[in-house]
C-alpha cells in the first residue's frame, strides 16, 4: 500500500476506502436511541442563523449548532470554514467535559461534507442537519456508521440519507 492511500491530504480531505476502514476499526457505530421531532429539525437553520451575528455583519461565515434532546440551542459557533465551525462547538463541549454528545444533533449552514460526519461520529453526535447537500462519502460513512444525515434542510423539507428512524 502506498503510504499516499494511508494519510489524510489537504486536496481532498480524507479519501479513499482505505481511510474509511481504518475510521470504522476505530470508532464503533452510534445507538440509535436519541430520535428527534422533524418539526424541530426544519426549525434548526432558522434558529442557527438567527444566531449569526458575524454572518449578518459580513455575510461570508458558516455556522454550526448544537441541539439537544430538548431542542435547546446548546451551542453555536461561527466561522469561514464550516469545518472549523463543527471543531468549536466540539472543542467547547470537549473542554467542559461534556463529551459524548449522543443526546445532541448537529446542524449546519452549507454541505456536509465527510469530515463534518466524521467529527459528529467521533464527537458521538446521532445526527447531523445540513441546508445543502451531502457529498457522496459523506452518505457513506454515515450509512455504515449509524449517524442520521439531513441534507437540503429547508424551504419546509429535508431529504433524510441514513438511518431515518431518528426523525419522527
Amino acid at each position: 500500500m502506498l503510504l499516499a492511500e494511508r494519510l489524510p491530504l489537504s486536496s481532498c480531505g480524507l479519501c479513499g476506502r482505505v481511510t474509511l476502514d481504518s475510521l470504522h476499526a476505530q470508532v464503533p457505530s452510534l445507538d440509535d436511541t436519541w430520535e428527534v421531532a422533524g418539526a424541530s429539525v426544519l426549525a434548526w437553520p432558522r434558529r442557527l442563523r438567527e444566531t449569526q451575528e458575524a454572518f449578518e455583519k459580513t455575510g461570508g461565515m458558516h455556522a454550526a449548532g448544537l441541539f439537544d434532546a430538548t431542542d435547546t440551542l446548546v451551542d453555536v459557533a461561527e466561522d469561514v470554514g464550516r469545518h472549523n465551525a463543527v471543531d468549536k462547538i466540539v472543542g467547547r463541549m470537549l473542554l467542559a467535559e461534556r463529551l459524548p454528545l449522543s443526546s445532541c444533533g448537529l446542524a449546519v449552514s452549507g454541505r456536509a461534507s465527510f469530515e463534518i460526519v466524521q467529527k459528529a461520529l467521533l464527537a458521538r453526535i446521532p445526527l447531523v442537519a445540513a441546508v445543502s447537500a451531502p457529498s457522496t462519502l459523506a452518505i457513506e460513512l454515515a450509512e455504515e456508521s449509524g449517524v442520521t444525515l439531513l441534507g437540503f434542510v429547508r424551504d419546509g423539507g429535508y431529504n433524510i440519507y441514513s438511518h431515518p428512524r431518528r426523525v419522527v
